[in-house]
């Protein structure tokens, strides 16, 4: 059995609609209900639910608390999986890559440019990409989004595209 753990830190993958305000919210971890719809028979995945912000509030105390969780994971010798928000992504994988530059499994960050249950949602195929690419990823921060995987000081998002582009995929 595959030991994973996959830590929840809010954003749009975790966003819901609510029919009462005729918003967007973030009602809590839902993550846990997509898991149950995949296939995993030799993973064990545990689920940390840590924050529930959208990362253009996180502060620098809630990247600190994910450098922590991250660091106290990594005695489990488990690859590790955090949802964010993919607007600040970028920004908390390189604080975790300065803070940890001698780490034993792969860290993967992602999220989702649509939350997880609308119709044009990313989120779980993001979040089924991310738990395959632990599996096979050599030790290291990642960005796993939109069927690439990018080492996390060489990926950007690309607002008008609305995606992550690697530096070696950059248009000229």
């Amino acid at each position: 059995m595959r030991v994973i753990y996959l830590v929840t830190t809010g954003g749009t993958i975790e966003k819901a609609y609510s029919e009462q305000t005729g918003s967007v919210a973030d009602p809590g971890n839902k993550v846990g209900r997509y898991l149950q719809r995949l296939r995993l028979p030799d993973s064990e995945v545990n689920v940390v639910p840590l924050l529930n912000k959208d990362s253009l509030e996180l502060t620098d105390a809630d990247r600190e608390l994910i450098l922590a969780t991250v660091r106290g994971l990594l005695h489990e010798n488990a690859p590790i999986i955090i949802t964010h928000d993919a607007d600040t992504i970028v920004p908390t994988g390189r604080l975790l890559k300065r803070a940890l530059p001698e780490i034993d499994v792969p860290v993967v960050l992602t999220g989702a440019m649509a939350p997880l249950g609308f119709e044009a949602s990313d989120g779980l195929q993001n979040l089924t990409e991310s738990l395959f690419a632990v599996r096979l990823l050599p030790p290291g921060i990642y960005v796993v989004m939109h069927n690439q995987v990018s080492a996390v000081d060489a990926v950007s998002k690309d607002h008008k595209l609305s995606r992550f582009i690697s530096a070696d995929r950059r248009p000229n």
